[in-house]
């Protein structure tokens, strides 16, 4: 990971700093009328302000400004660096894969023989797939990744222009870099067109799905402000199935893995997804997340989303003033909002959830593994509620420790429970920068 550059963003934040915290917040954050694009974090705003703050590429000069209304024109602005910070402003909702499936297809893949040969009446359900079938699959999957994974590089905002900016069936990378925002888009999930059938995943085998509508890998000092992200057009509903199991052609909105550090993640809308939100993505990755994951979710909106809201492995997560608005049954479209994982560290504070009939607030936890957890003043369906002792209670075989061993102190705006949804249901979202 390189250098990072700061030009003149860096010497208005600093001078800021000098004259204390308030100043230092006005500099940064975008005053009223302000571009969006030349926005930066505020200071104190979660765990991208620490250590220098994020300015993407608020310090852009006319040159590296780049406006784009197509996915081609939008990686060429991605891949046209100099070093130099850049602004990406995207004009109405670009498609990265407008040519639809059948344009990867490998030679010889065909859906409808690879059914044939891995149905489990005929290959069981021991094995992994292999063979012909399998291997097009997997050369079908490759042509797809190359066309619609983009690269988010070091000192860039990537911005929508006006209220109805989007990218549909894009993998956002944001990967090997540092100091990037991305701010008021719509973000579609990317549609996997060619999932892997894995006859052991379960008892009953799986679909498994490869792409995220955006990753941060390996990357510092990012911000997430203001985006919808959304199942859009391929809600899970609209899905077939196939040897009894959904088919499914989506992964996550949102992962934060692999070395990941410093992201504050605020005033986004996540919607109708099954698993949304992931904070690190393996027990084994100590040796590169140990320490790092630190990452702030603030004044986001989780609406109609299953799981994953988020799940935690090894990172200090602050997770404050989001509103969750669960609508599925227990068991069939939600199973948690807060999971618990390896060696996580999660505060969660003053959120607020409104639960569908029949989900009880012992789900809104759900341990994982042995770590311990900050769940303190937030409230369900209008009142406060103690989420450990509820899920305790539920769930006695499986308890939940208390305090997970430290306090979260880069917050600037904090709303009562009780006000959070009439601040964050009106306000969150792409098209609501103020």
């Amino acid at each position: 990971m390189r250098q990072r550059t700061r030009h003149a963003a860096v010497s208005l934040a600093c001078c800021a700093a000098l004259l204390g915290p308030a100043a230092a917040t006005a500099a940064a954050a975008p005053a009223s009328g302000h571009d969006p694009a030349r926005g930066t974090l505020p200071a104190g705003d979660g765990w991208a302000s620490a250590s220098g703050g994020t300015t993407g590429g608020a310090a852009a000069d006319r040159g590296h400004v780049r406006t784009v209304r197509t996915w081609d024109e939008f990686r060429a602005a991605l891949a046209a660096g100099d070093g130099e910070p850049r602004i990406i402003r995207v004009v109405g909702t670009i498609d990265a894969n407008a040519a639809g499936c059948a344009a990867f297809e490998a030679p010889g893949y065909d859906f409808a023989t690879y059914l044939d040969a891995y149905d489990p009446a005929v290959w069981g359900y021991d094995t992994p797939v292999s063979g012909p079938q399998e291997d097009a699959r997997a050369a079908s999957a490759a042509n797809q990744a190359a066309a619609v994974q983009a690269y988010v590089p070091s000192d860039t905002t990537v911005v929508g222009v006006g209220r109805n900016a989007g990218i549909r069936g894009a993998a956002l990378q944001i990967k090997d870099a540092d100091n990037v925002i991305v701010r008021n888009l719509t973000l579609e999930s990317p549609l996997d067109c060619f999932p892997q059938w894995d006859p052991t995943d379960g008892e009953r085998g799986a679909w498994n799905s490869a792409y995220d509508a955006a990753v941060v890998h390996h990357s510092t000092h990012v911000w997430l402000d203001h985006n919808t992200f959304t199942d859009g057009r391929y809600p899970d509903s609209s899905l077939p199935r196939h040897y009894g199991e959904l088919y499914q052609q989506h992964d996550g909105e949102l992962d934060v893995v692999r070395g990941a550090d410093l992201v504050t993640v605020s005033w986004n809308v996540f919607e109708e997804h099954a698993k949304t939100l992931m904070i690190g993505n393996s027990d084994g990755a100590g040796g590169t997340d140990r320490g790092r994951l630190r990452v702030t979710l603030h004044h986001n909106l989780f609406r109609g989303v299953g799981e994953r809201a988020p799940r935690v492995r090894f990172g200090q997560v602050d997770a404050y003033n989001n509103h969750y608005v669960i609508t599925g049954a227990a068991d069939e479209s939600y199973s948690y909002s807060f999971g618990i994982g390896f060696e996580s560290r999660l505060v969660a504070e003053k959120n607020s959830f409104r639960l569908a009939d029949g989900v009880s607030p012992g789900r809104i936890l759900k341990k994982w593994s042995e770590a311990p957890v900050t769940a303190e003043h937030n409230h369900v369906n209008g009142a406060p509620a103690d989420l450990v002792a509820a899920h305790n209670a539920e769930f006695p075989e499986t308890p939940l420790q208390r305090d997970a061993g430290w306090r979260p102190t880069l917050r600037t705006r904090v709303d009562h429970p009780r006000a959070v949804p009439g601040v964050v249901v009106p306000r969150a979202g792409a098209g609501r920068i103020r």
